[in-house]
C-alpha cells in the first residue's frame, strides 16, 4: 500500500506534515529540503508514480562533479511535501525545522532502456537523472552500494 510507512511513522494530529494521500499524477517535479532534525542533513526527493522516492542526504547536495554525498534511502512521502516546509514538533518523528532549499523539475535517464520507469531503476539500484532547479543543474546519479537498497551515493555528472 502507497505511503503506510509514512502513515506509520507520523501522528496528524500533532504534526503539519502533509497526509498520506496518494496521487495518480506522475509529474516529475523535485524538491531539496534543508531539515535542521536531530543532525542537519537534506531530504532529497523525486516524483514518481504518484508518490515522492525520498532519500536523506548528510551534506549539501553536490553542485560539482567530484562530490560523491552519503543518501540513505527513506520511505515515500506524500505529493504534498514538495511544497512543505514548516516545523515539526519535539517528540514527533523528523522533528525540527524544514525549508526548501531547491526545487524543479528533473528528467530520467533511462539509457538502452526508455521502458523502463524511475520505480525500475531504483529497484535496480542506480538511476541518472538531468535537474532543473533554483541551485542545482545538469546530470546527477544515485548509486546504491548495499545489499538492502538503503545505502547510496549521490552526485553529479560531468556534463
Amino acid at each position: 500500500m502507497p505511503l503506510e510507512e509514512y502513515r506509520e511513522k507520523r501522528e496528524f494530529a500533532e504534526t503539519p506534515e502533509p497526509g498520506p494521500e496518494a496521487d495518480s499524477g506522475d509529474g516529475r517535479r523535485f524538491v531539496i529540503q534543508k531539515h535542521d532534525a536531530t543532525r542537519l542533513h537534506y531530504d532529497f526527493r523525486l516524483e514518481d508514480e504518484g508518490v515522492l522516492k525520498s532519500w536523506a542526504v548528510t551534506k549539501e547536495p553536490p553542485s560539482s562533479p567530484g562530490i560523491k554525498r552519503l543518501a540513505i534511502r527513506t520511505e515515500d512521502h506524500p505529493l504534498g511535501y514538495v511544497n512543505f516546509e514548516g516545523v515539526i514538533p519535539e517528540g514527533q518523528y523528523g522533528a525540527g525545522t524544514v525549508e526548501i532549499w531547491d526545487n524543479g523539475t528533473y528528467a530520467p535517464i533511462l539509457e538502452g532502456e526508455p521502458d523502463r520507469n524511475v520505480a525500475q531503476a531504483i529497484d535496480r539500484g542506480a538511476i541518472k537523472f538531468r535537474l532543473e532547479g533554483k541551485r542545482l543543474n545538469g546530470g546527477y546519479v544515485l548509486y546504491n552500494f548495499d545489499k538492502k537498497g538503503k545505502e547510496w551515493f549521490f552526485f553529479k555528472m560531468k556534463d
